[in-house]
């Protein structure tokens, strides 16, 4: 999947405009792995102390945003698949506070998270060998919202994007 493969509007719910739009013009596919060095660039020499801390009350420390979008690429990444083998099942929304309230993530090492998210990655980059150019125009429904293939894969970055900027911008 390359940037001409980015999804048109329509394919997605609008909610996804903006994270699609940090990743305009860039190489998706690439991004998935590239995203993983500047996650590790991102953490590096950061103090446990920094990762359990989070910039307000009422938000995410840094270990729990980067399982968030751990957690995201996760779905994304099973929702895109399901579609791609021809799944025709309406797929599940997720509560994202709920998967975090019940990940536990601050008991978790930065470095164990950081693994977590590239071995994560790498699964994204090999499934999508395993998806035809055909299989990215396909499309079902989660969370009661149509959706393709290749905007499922493209929200990956795309939301990661978002949140990495958070993590450089508001967490000191």
């Amino acid at each position: 999947m390359n940037a001409s493969m980015m999804p048109s509007t329509g394919e997605y719910h609008p909610y996804y405009q903006s994270y699609l739009e940090n990743i305009a013009e860039k190489d998706v596919h690439a991004l998935i792995v590239d995203q993983i060095e500047e996650v590790r660039s991102i953490f590096k020499d950061k103090h446990e102390a920094w990762a359990e801390t989070p910039y307000a009350v009422g938000k995410w420390t840094p270990k729990e945003l980067l399982a968030h979008i751990t957690d995201t690429d996760r779905v994304m990444a099973f929702r895109a698949f399901c579609f791609a083998r021809g799944e025709e099942a309406s797929l599940p929304g997720f509560d994202q506070d709920v998967y975090i309230a019940n990940g536990q993530f601050n008991q978790f090492s930065i470095e164990s998270l950081i693994e977590d998210f590239a071995a994560n990655r790498k699964a994204i980059a090999a499934l999508l060998q395993t998806i035809t150019q055909e299989q990215f125009l396909l499309t079902g429904t989660a969370n009661d919202n149509k959706v393709s293939v290749r905007a499922l894969i493209a929200i990956i970055p795309g939301h990661a994007a978002h949140h990495l900027t958070i993590l450089r911008e508001r967490y000191h």
